[in-house]
């Protein structure tokens, strides 16, 4: 069995690697390590889960050892997706790189420019950024990318999904010809291998599982759920999801609960709160401060349960995630993969459930083609709405016939005939309404002048009384004198 003793590291790495408890590299790290330490181009497509940031931060730091960094010049890059997975690079980055003198900046929103800035002008081994974030910094004239060495695109399946493929060829122009290249991908897009075709240069591929298959030490399982009534639809996926949670017991240590949509993950939170669980919603429009104090929180066991955004889905190093929860099934099936992938990491077990509306069916559809496998149904649970849940559809029912009663007692009370002589009025009105009706039917409209050809008969709607100058005739007016 290979050990990282025998992939030709630096000692300085070697002794990293040693006090953080790793003997033995995953098929990813054994693959990707000897031919990126000869300098060469490296394609690596493997699951989330399985090392792929080792596989690049310990031969970069290996090759990085000699030399010195240049102001605005960094020596190497790395571009992530996301400020999570940029951050947790540099976290990899520290602990590997702790024996040597190498430095590093972190180049993501949310962190003042001003800041990052400094980091810059000293000169940095090893720069980690966003895409957006890297491209700012160069257009104000305060980066160079000229003396780039080592260039690693990690995670380039999402950079696809989020719409930074013209920015990552942008970059690619920007840097060296001769640069080495590290590029690391969970899938294999037609459109992430043409940027392969196109900037590197006979890659050494390493594919340590099929692209986009899920870990066998995840159990997985899926709850077709279908509400009672449309308007309750929201509210009994909740409740489901929390008797799913409490199904599991105390086998859910931690879970991250995966939503399709920002608002979503903020109402899954808040209802996991009220009803006593230990959650915190973390998406793409918090502040960065409060998604890494919340990441935080929920790696040190202060937090329970993370809801989240596929912000969250991809890359972050969260080792003993016991279970995931997909309140939404994702609308793309790769996500999928992703998603259950934050749980069995590093030879642990896990499990991954799923609640599947009606609507989500097709999705499910292109998930199990995807990954080439039926996802198991769970049985049904019982009893899926609350004593809370039904008393509220009990209100909501009743609230329609309370309306029309207190409408009917208000026009009782307004009404200034005794309730006895109330029909008096109605079948005098009755014999009117039959007439207007047979009007209608016959074609003769009031326009059509079809009661005053009947004549001799008062016009309807003036009443006994008719006034003096309507009665006039002709004759009378002509008699008026004409003037001289």
């Amino acid at each position: 069995m290979t050990k990282f003793s025998d992939l030709k590291l630096d000692p300085k790495v070697l002794k990293a690697v040693e006090d953080a408890g790793y003997e033995t590299p995953t098929p990813i790290q054994a693959g990707a390590i000897p031919p990126a330490l000869e300098g060469r181009d490296v394609l690596g497509i493997a699951q989330t889960g399985t090392g792929k940031t080792a596989s690049f931060t310990l031969p970069m730091i290996s090759l990085l050892k000699r030399g010195r960094a240049r102001a605005r010049m960094p020596r190497s890059l790395v571009l992530a997706p996301t400020r999570e997975l940029a951050a947790q690079v540099a976290e990899n980055f520290d602990t590997y790189a702790k024996h040597t003198k190498l430095t590093k900046a972190l180049l993501i929103g949310g962190v003042s420019f001003g800041e990052q800035d400094k980091l810059i002008d000293r000169g940095v081994d090893v720069l980690i950024a966003t895409p957006g974030r890297l491209l700012d910094h160069f257009e104000r004239g305060k980066l160079l990318l000229t003396g780039v060495q080592i260039m690693v695109v990690d995670e380039a399946d999402r950079m696809l999904d989020m719409g930074f493929i013209p920015d990552i060829e942008r970059i690619f122009q920007l840097t060296p010809f001769t640069r080495q290249t590290l590029f690391f991908s969970a899938t294999m897009a037609p459109e992430i291998e043409r940027i392969t075709n196109t900037f590197l240069s006979n890659p050494e591929k390493i594919e340590v599982a099929r692209a986009a298959t899920t870990g066998e030490n995840i159990t997985q399982g899926v709850l077709m759920f279908k509400p009672s009534r449309r308007d309750r639809a929201a509210t009994e996926k909740r409740d489901m999801l929390r008797r799913l949670i409490e199904r599991e017991g105390e086998a859910c240590t931690n879970a991250i609960i995966f939503c399709n949509r920002k608002v979503d993950v903020d109402v899954v939170a808040k209802s996991l709160k009220k009803h006593g669980y230990n959650a915190e919603p973390i998406h793409g429009d918090l502040d960065q401060s409060q998604r890494m104090r919340t990441l935080a929180g929920f790696r040190d066991g202060s937090i329970k349960f993370l809801i989240a955004s596929d912000v969250a889905a991809r890359g972050l190093d969260i080792p003993a995630v016991s279970h995931v929860f997909n309140y939404d099934v994702p609308s793309h099936a790769e996500d999928y993969v992703h998603r259950i992938g934050r749980t069995g990491r590093a030879g642990r077990s896990g499990v991954a459930l799923m609640i599947c509306a009606p609507v989500d069916e097709k999705n499910l559809a292109d998930i199990e083609r995807l990954v080439q496998n039926q996802i198991p149904r769970l049985d049904a649970l019982e009893g899926t709405a609350t004593p809370a849940a039904e008393e509220a559809e009990e209100t909501a029912e009743s609230k329609p016939s309370r309306s029309r009663s207190r409408s009917r007692s208000r026009s009782r009370s307004n009404s200034e005939e005794p309730a006895a002589e109330a029909p008096e009025p109605q079948e005098a009105e009755a014999p009117r309404s039959e007439e207007k009706s047979s009007s209608r039917r016959s074609g003769r409209g009031r326009r059509d002048g079809g009661d005053r050809d009947r004549g001799g008969n008062t016009p309807t709607g003036l009443g006994d009384h008719l006034p003096d100058f309507i009665a006039r005739s002709f004759d009378d007016r002509q008699e008026t004198p004409e003037a001289g």
